[in-house]
């Protein structure tokens, strides 16, 4: 199902860190993504010692050649970048686009981005109805640029990586958003790393698995030709030196294991999560599942009060209305660990009568 390209009143710039700011920031986060408080000691440690060569420019070189390594493919494939956010701005900036299209509901911000670009941008809706599975017939043909996340926020669905395969053609660039797919246990449906795929860029973050949102780090992979074009319009030196520095040690084989561990532990978590949200159904209460993210869709009856009532109780949920596709009936769950989640499962029970009455 496509929409025009207008942007239906979605506030394409609403994140969850607005979920916990002023007046939020004594609530407990359920509304933001990032999987950790703080970075794991190591990591700390790690980039505290890069410390000392601020004094110089950044030099990219180590950082890059470990990502590459990581992934199996030439430096030439690869653009570190700060954060996924600031590759979706180089692509709407960068690439000669006619048609865009954005497959939601998913992360706003690449929608922002072409637009702020000066592009028209057409929409795919997935439905709640087919489970917001995607169908590659839903695509207009004339699209020279397709998005999509995988898995995706805020639906924590996982597509199959042939099903996205699929959209690639000759003359388009297929843009993937593998923000999350680190919290997926073995990286299943993954495309990173992929070079038989025409027109594939994949878009990684470091940010969410590592506690990292305040350093800013994340990487592109795709054809030498498309990384050298995002890479012209990038100012100098985009990525901070500490930056570099966790850029090449996340990416580690000691930092991947970890990361799986982390995956696998999420995968318990969530699981907990569905299964107390999934109590509720009485109180229509639906979760969006298989969920395969470090978050839920959750769709609740009087979601904006029962959101407002958490809020009382001590607990910031994002609220899905932002999102195309998504109306005032969702809210976006950040699987937490258990102690957590229970506590507000509690929170959630009471939210859930308050606005019943």
């Amino acid at each position: 199902m496509r929409t025009d390209s207008d942007t239906d009143g979605h506030d394409l710039r609403h994140h969850g860190d607005a979920e916990v700011r002023d007046d939020g920031a004594k609530l407990i986060d359920l509304a933001v993504n990032v999987r950790a408080d703080a970075p794991p000691a190591w990591l700390r440690e790690h980039i505290a010692g890069s410390l000392g060569g601020l004094a110089a420019y950044p030099d990219g070189r180590a950082a890059r050649a470990a990502v590459a390594a990581r992934h199996g493919v030439p430096v030439e494939r690869v653009l570190l970048t700060a954060g996924a956010a600031e590759a979706f701005v180089l692509l709407a900036r960068a690439l000669r686009v006619r048609r865009p299209v954005v497959v939601h509901p998913q992360f706003t911000e690449p929608e922002a981005a072409l637009r702020d670009a000066g592009h028209s941008v057409d929409r795919v809706l997935l439905r709640a109805a087919d489970g917001f599975r995607l169908d590659p017939a839903l695509v207009p043909d004339d699209a020279d640029l397709v998005v999509v996340g995988n898995p995706t926020n805020p639906t924590s669905i996982l597509h199959p990586a042939a099903v996205i395969a699929r959209l690639a053609r000759p003359g388009r660039t297929l843009v993937v958003d593998e923000a999350f797919m680190d919290a997926v246990p073995g990286e299943r449906e993954a495309l990173a790393g992929r070079t038989d795929v025409p027109g594939l860029v994949v878009l990684r973050s470091l940010t969410k698995t590592w506690g990292l949102a305040g350093l800013r780090i994340g990487y592109v992979l795709g054809a030498p030709e498309t990384v050298a074009e995002l890479e012209r319009a990038q100012p100098l030196w985009p990525v901070s030196t500490p930056a570099l520095a966790a850029a090449q040690v996340c990416v580690s084989g000691p930092a991947l294991a970890e990361a799986e561990e982390g995956a696998r532990r999420i995968a318990a978590d969530r699981a907990h999560l569905v299964a107390g949200l999934d109590e509720f159904g009485s109180d229509g209460v639906r979760v969006v599942t298989p969920a395969e993210g470090p978050f839920v869709l959750v769709r609740v009856e009087r979601a904006v009060a029962v959101r407002g009532h958490l809020r009382t109780l001590g607990y910031a949920v994002r609220r899905g209305d932002t999102f195309p596709g998504l109306g005032e009936e969702w809210l976006r769950v950040a699987v937490r660990d258990r102690v957590t989640v229970n506590g507000f499962l509690q929170a959630f029970d009471r939210a859930v009568t308050l606005a019943g009455r």
